[in-house]
């Protein structure tokens, strides 16, 4: 049987001399590995739409344990990605996550959709790159249902006003006072608790549409990946060497 869907090539495994194994997030099938035969080969039709990061249509044939494709036509490639070592850094990252997730229909589409737009970001040089890092990170996670409780402090209900603290493991704020009944230190100052709460709350199209001032960039870039961390299954390969290029 043959299936039609659009993918994004997020990791490429070379077999053999000209073959791979192609990891593919789709927005009907989700996550799948698919065999792409000769690909490798400049002059294969599947070269140009399965390269890293190619967002193709994929024509696809299921096999026993997996997909095989048939054939592949290029949509967008986000070559600006690769321009720099830091954004190819990142992208890379983002993908790494995007594995770990792991998201299945009907949530794989809007993950995918997210995936798009960073990367064309990050080609695009739109934002800083640790920022853009937070909106993939907590927005992910709020997609795939670890969305954290973000509406005032579980303490004593207060919205604003003063640094608050966010726990990265349970996902809750705790204003100042708070805080320090518990003997937590606050990691938020009002800019980066606004934009925790834009990324997490806001409608899609919006959720790249705010600035911020480099001090409350570090506090969100920080517990956004204290969170990401401490709600994924295992630690991520890619992150320590993101972390030498971004500092």
């Amino acid at each position: 049987m043959q299936i039609a869907t659009t993918g994004l090539v997020l990791k490429q495994v070379k077999v053999g001399e000209a073959d791979q194994i192609l990891t593919l997030l789709t927005p009907d099938l989700g996550v799948v590995s698919a065999s792409a035969r000769g690909s490798l080969r400049l002059k294969n039709k599947l070269f140009s739409a399965s390269g890293l990061f190619c967002y193709s249509e994929f024509t696809l044939t299921s096999g026993r344990s997996h997909y095989f494709v048939e054939s592949a036509q290029l949509k967008k490639g986000f070559y600006g990605v690769s321009e720099t070592v830091e954004g190819m850094s990142l992208a890379a990252y983002l993908a790494e996550v995007a594995l770990a997730l792991s998201p299945a229909p009907p949530e794989a589409e809007p993950q995918l959709r997210l995936l798009l737009n960073c990367l064309y970001m990050i080609g695009a040089k739109r934002m800083p790159l640790r920022q853009l890092k937070a909106i993939y990170e907590l927005r992910a996670m709020s997609m795939a249902g670890y969305q954290p409780d973000l509406l005032a402090c579980a303490g004593c209900g207060k919205y604003e006003g003063g640094d608050f603290y966010f726990d990265p493991v349970e996902g809750r704020l705790l204003c100042a006072d708070c805080a320090d009944r518990a003997r937590h230190i606050p990691n938020l100052d009002a800019g980066a608790l606004h934009a925790l709460r834009h990324i997490c709350l806001v409608e899609d199209k919006k959720v790249f549409s705010f600035t911020l001032a480099p001090a409350s960039l570090t506090n969100l870039a920080r517990v956004s990946e204290q969170y990401t961390l401490a709600h994924l299954e295992h630690g991520l390969k890619s992150l320590d060497f993101l972390k030498t290029v971004l500092e």
